[in-house]
């Protein structure tokens, strides 16, 4: 335990003196995004970039940061590729890359990653998904990991786009799974998919783009159960995860959204409605996205869904959605009723003002430590051809960042104060990945960002509010080592508090897995 809108709806100050820094570089975050062409993107694979992990791998209490790496159509010479990269916490604000020395220099598409003990051993292991065949390092304890997905049942096939993924136990055997969510299936060559501007799907207000997804062949969804060796079985079409509709999956997170004990699974679809896939308590699951009301936008319509983060953002005592979205459109709120469905609340809870943006990572985070979930939002376009264009989106944006704030009629809403939160909230990127942790342990939230074809930022949370804030480890004795998938009730005073422990999240990435909650001016005495 430790303790550039285009909108004309007015912008507001923080209240609470929060100020964010990038400080990557400082840092010794030495990382660059290489993602498909800098310039130009012809094909839809060089659009979705890349994940970002907090982990603390060697459980010295200081989260370390692992970023996602890509690659280009073109590739690269022996030892030139760019590669995923491993930064150790040095506890004094600063990282030191141990990727070689930790054993995971690797090369490739690399899309998402998600974190968990998944053998129980104590030490966190990395998943990383790739358009090819996924990795698994095992933790040996040491500073060192093994790859050893094939041999875990977990590689998947060559031509795979998988994406978003989490570890979770859905049978509630002690032992962690692991789901997997996959885009579209391109063949076993993408190369020979449409150009740009070929077709109805290949472009965008006129300007060519790359093909897709609406016209390609759409991934599925994997779950892999684990049998307590080591290896996984591929339960996929018996647990009822394995859908026969059309899905392009990317985001993905878990919840126990109807607080019956189990976990269930939420997954941001582009262009297809979502799916919300409800733990059935015997290893089976059925997709209530359509009932619950959050398959499709509040106007019934499919939506371009990317980034997908949970909280109780009202302190109801359920969990509430959030998912970014495609630009000419806006982020969904979908607040959780209690009686297993959900209203959208987006407009009336001040979401909609920024239909320009095409969002990306987003994650609830109480960056004021004031006891209420804030809410952050990533965005950048999928290309940079549409720039010359001069429409009204960019290819790179700024961030948003909303403080949860009293409402009218003694409810909540969401304040705008993205451009009166420091400078790091306004640096312009196309963002894709984005991760939160108090990577310092000062007390406040920081955020990790990995950006297409740029420099990762370290968004350091500089608060001076006073306020007071606990921070919870989870050790799972009967359960999974991590608590993963275990529900924490903070109450201070009348106001109660609720999180999970979760493997995955926000835009295919993973935030630290200690839980932080803000207590306001109460210190809990």
């Amino acid at each position: 335990m430790l303790l550039g809108s285009t909108s004309q709806t007015p912008v507001h100050k923080s209240s609470t003196n929060v100020t964010f820094t990038d400080v990557a570089q400082q840092a010794g975050i030495d990382f660059v995004n290489v993602f498909g062409g800098a310039n130009a993107k012809r094909y839809l694979l060089e659009t979705t970039g890349s994940g970002v992990a907090w982990i603390d791998y060697d459980r010295d209490g200081y989260p370390d940061l692992f970023l996602v790496n890509g690659t280009t159509i073109e590739g690269f010479q022996p030892n030139q590729a760019p590669t995923n990269r491993l930064f150790h916490n040095n506890h004094d604000g600063t990282f030191t890359d141990v990727t070689a020395k930790a054993g995971l220099l690797h090369s490739g598409w690399g899309q998402g990653v998600c974190v968990s003990d998944y053998d129980n051993d104590g030490w966190d292991d990395i998943f990383v998904t790739h358009y090819g065949k996924n990795l698994l390092y095992h933790n040996n304890g040491n500073g060192t990991f093994t790859e050893v997905a094939e041999e875990a049942g977990v590689a998947g096939e060559a031509t795979r786009w998988n994406t978003g993924c989490a570890f979770i136990d859905y049978d509630h055997d002690g032992r962690l799974d692991l789901f997997v969510a996959n885009y579209v299936d391109q063949g076993p060559d993408f190369r020979l998919l449409p150009q740009p501007g070929s077709g109805q799907f290949c472009q965008y207000k006129g300007i060519p783009m790359a093909c897709g997804p609406r016209g390609l062949k759409s991934g599925r969804n994997f779950l892999y159960h684990n049998n307590g060796d080591g290896a996984f079985t591929d339960v996929s079409e018996k647990s009822g995860i394995l859908l026969p509709d059309k899905h392009y999956a990317l985001g993905v997170v878990t919840l126990d959204y109807d607080n019956d004990g189990w976990d269930d699974i939420y997954v941001a679809c582009d262009s297809t409605p979502s799916s919300l896939y409800h733990n059935n308590h015997n290893g089976t699951f059925t997709d209530v996205a359509f009932m619950a009301g959050v398959a499709l936008s509040g106007d019934g319509e499919a939506q371009a869904g990317m980034g997908v983060a949970t909280a109780d953002y009202d302190e109801d005592g359920y969990l509430d959605l959030a998912k970014t979205n495609f630009s000419d459109d806006t982020p969904d709120l979908y607040h959780n009723n209690g009686d297993g469905t959900f209203s959208d609340a987006t407009f009336a809870m001040g979401l909609g003002t920024h239909p320009n943006y095409l969002g990306w990572g987003i994650g609830f985070l109480d960056y004021d430590n004031d006891g209420w979930p804030d809410l952050f939002m990533a965005n950048g376009h999928l290309s940079p051809e549409i720039d010359p264009y001069h429409i009204d989106t960019t290819y790179a944006q700024r961030k948003l960042l909303y403080h949860n704030v009293p409402g009218p009629a003694k409810g909540r809403t969401f304040m705008d104060v993205s451009t009166s939160s420091g400078p790091g909230t306004q640096l312009v990127s196309s963002s894709r990945g984005v991760a939160f942790a108090d990577y310092d342990n000062d007390g406040r939230v920081d955020i990790a960002i990995n950006n297409m074809n740029g420099p990762a930022l370290l968004l350091r949370n500089d608060g001076e509010n006073g306020n007071h804030w606990i921070g919870i480890n989870t050790v799972g004795r009967q359960s999974n080592r991590d608590g993963i998938g275990t529900r924490v009730e903070v109450t201070v005073g009348a106001q109660r508090q609720i999180d999970e422990v979760r493997s995955g999240g926000s835009y295919i990435s993973q935030n630290d897995l200690r839980l932080h909650f803000g207590l306001g001016s109460r210190d809990g005495g």
